[in-house]
């Protein structure tokens, strides 16, 4: 599975962003994915996760409430909408895969996409 990540950028505190993780290979609608992020100066901690069906999501409880998780396997696409964001949502995003839901969950994922910036003024 190969992903690439989209849709970070500038926004204001309490603005939204929606990211993109766009995939391709032929597993990914098997597949369990997740969003990660990565602050400066901090390790890359789990944002959420969503079963290869969309059935099961579950979050960080730093988002719960305020991010949901979402994917549309015709398009091989996983959404993560970002609403009433934060100063210290301000990291860099990835989306990661697994075909078992738990690596993605302890942050031990197989497949990595590369990141994008979201970066949130006070």
């Amino acid at each position: 599975v190969q992903l690439q990540a989209s849709g970070g950028g500038l926004v204001q505190a309490g603005g939204s962003l929606r990211l993109s993780c766009a995939a391709s290979g032929r597993t990914f609608s098997s597949a369990a994915v997740g969003w990660f992020r990565q602050a400066p100066g901090k390790e890359r901690e789990f944002v959420a996760v969503i079963g290869w069906s969309g059935a099961f999501t579950y979050y960080a409880d730093s988002v719960k409430g305020r991010f949901t998780i979402s994917r549309d396997n015709a398009m091989s696409t996983v959404y993560l909408q970002m609403n009433s964001l934060k100063a210290e949502d301000t990291a860099i995003y990835y989306c990661a895969a697994d075909a078992v839901y738990n690596r993605v969950v302890r942050t031990t994922p197989s497949y990595w996409g590369q990141g994008t910036q979201v970066t949130v003024s006070s």
